[in-house]
């Protein structure tokens, strides 16, 4: 990951305490990262920061319209808030558990509970804007 401030290059975990920063000038990264059935609890669930979950599918095009958006979000909001992508495909047992019926579907999570949740793509300043809403709504 290249720190949006100094551009210089640092690793972030999928799952740690905390917030990732940057080693060189200490600004805070985006932090996104992956999760599945067997991850999700570590990366997702237990995380310091509010989470948007991102289920998507490899064979969705709105999917791959959304994913661009997502990471822009993610990195405009680096230290506030962490994605976290989860494929559907590969993740059955999520899938089930959050009766996820279409994709992609957007999760907010906030010390690991469901605040906040919408199926469909839309253009980065409208999810931007529920990201937004959702983090000051309390939980």
């Amino acid at each position: 990951m290249r720190c949006t401030s100094c551009g210089k290059p640092n690793k972030v975990p999928d799952a740690a305490s905390g917030t990732p920063r940057c080693g060189n000038c200490h600004q805070p990264l985006p932090w996104i990262a992956d999760a599945g059935d067997d991850t999700f609890a570590q990366v997702a669930e237990q995380a310091d920061l509010p989470v948007l979950v991102d289920f998507w599918a490899e064979w969705c095009g709105p999917c791959r319209m959304v994913t661009p958006a997502l990471d822009h979000i993610a990195q405009e909001m680096a230290g506030r808030v962490k994605l976290v992508k989860v494929d559907v495909d590969r993740s059955p047992a999520l899938s089930q558990r959050f009766t996820i019926t279409a994709v992609p579907t957007l999760m907010m999570l906030n010390e690991g509970r469901v605040v906040a949740q919408r199926a469909g793509a839309a253009p980065t300043p409208q999810l931007r804007e529920w990201v937004e809403d959702t983090l000051r709504t309390p939980s």
